[in-house]
């Protein structure tokens, strides 16, 4: 199989490049190595798939020394031009679109990029499936799309018409542009609705990432909502085993188009979180009690019935055996966040 994964210097896609690539499958990884967060974790993960930043160039594909299948190509999704010379060269079987302008609270301070990422750049990828067909298009969509919902577990037929964020607005964005050009272009498509996810390379704007590093540094948490707060946290190794299941069984409805939630299914308090990584680091946290953010919600919680019956999968890795082991990696790697690295 050959697959282009867009967003591959990301958590996820950084994880996903690894997985196919170590499978033996052909892997093209894509990439506009953007600031939202520092670039420097970035490099680092295309470094641990053997990419060289010193080889990096716009558009120019770099090999990786450690998987002879797989090349990283810097590129953006908004260069229409390029993403369509990209798909008229390679000819791809599947695409597996995780590229997306992350975070719920900078959508509020810088709406544009959101809309010019997720919405833009992910019309740019459906063009280029179009003109240039696969067998599969999976994508990355949010659990942020349930939003307002009071009805909880959330299941893939629950309305989400009440987006609490841009973020999740652009995210069902996705959902509907995909649908019309499945049922335009007969395009197998399938959105995945991901829940918190965590583990190690994740990223540093994430609540995970801030409550270990503060924890071990004894630096002040804010523990938003007065810890009423609870999340799906779903282990990074579940959600790409998951992907991968999904990836190889492409709809074949007459409209072949698909939704499914990947979770833990078992939503954790955020008291209850902290006291894991207390647990994992040998120490205790210095609680900051705050109110809830914009944009925020107050539970996420999957239900993942569709997914084990259909394509009989069901993450598995509990709570803290996930932690210990993102505690493990951070003991080893968090001097990436501590100071300026070059990473050849």
């Amino acid at each position: 199989m050959k697959i282009l994964i867009t967003g591959a210097a990301g958590f996820i896609g950084f994880h996903a490049v690894k997985h196919f690539a170590e499978n033996g499958d052909r892997v093209v990884g894509l990439d506009n190595i953007n600031n939202y967060y520092d670039a420097n974790l970035k490099y680092a993960r295309l470094k641990e798939t053997g990419i060289s930043k010193a080889l990096i160039q716009n558009h120019k594909a770099v090999h990786s020394t450690n998987y002879p299948n797989y090349r990283f190509i810097k590129a953006d999704l908004l260069d229409k031009e390029f993403i369509d010379e990209l798909f008229a060269r390679e000819h791809f079987d599947v695409v597996c679109n995780l590229a997306a302008q992350a975070g719920v609270r900078y959508s509020i301070e810088n709406p544009y990029a959101y809309i010019d990422t997720n919405i833009v750049g992910f019309l740019n990828i459906l063009e280029a499936c179009r003109f240039h067909p696969v067998t599969h298009l999976v994508y990355a969509s949010s659990s942020s799309v349930y939003g307002l919902n009071k009805k909880v577990p959330y299941s893939e037929s629950d309305q989400v018409d009440s987006p609490a964020s841009l973020y999740a607005a652009s995210k069902k964005s996705n959902e509907l542009m995909a649908h019309a050009y499945t049922k335009l272009y007969h395009i197998p498509s399938t959105g995945v609705r991901f829940f918190t996810v965590y583990g190690p390379w994740g990223r540093p704007d994430m609540a995970p990432y801030i409550f270990m590093d503060s924890i071990v540094n004894q630096k002040p948490i804010n523990v938003f909502n007065h810890g009423n707060l609870s999340r799906d946290f779903t282990y990074i190794d579940d959600i790409i085993d998951g992907l991968s299941v999904i990836i190889d069984r492409a709809p074949a409805s007459e409209i072949p188009y698909k939704i499914y939630n990947i979770g833990a299914g078992m939503p954790i308090q955020l008291l209850d979180f902290i006291a894991a990584i207390e647990k994992a680091a040998g120490k205790t946290a210095i609680r900051r009690m705050v109110e809830m953010q914009p944009g925020d919600v107050y539970q996420t919680y999957a239900d993942t019935t569709a997914l084990e019956q259909e394509l009989h999968y069901k993450p598995h890795i509990p709570i803290q055996e996930g932690i210990n082991r993102l505690y493990d990696w951070y003991a080893s790697y968090s001097n990436l966040f501590n100071k300026e690295l070059t990473f050849n």
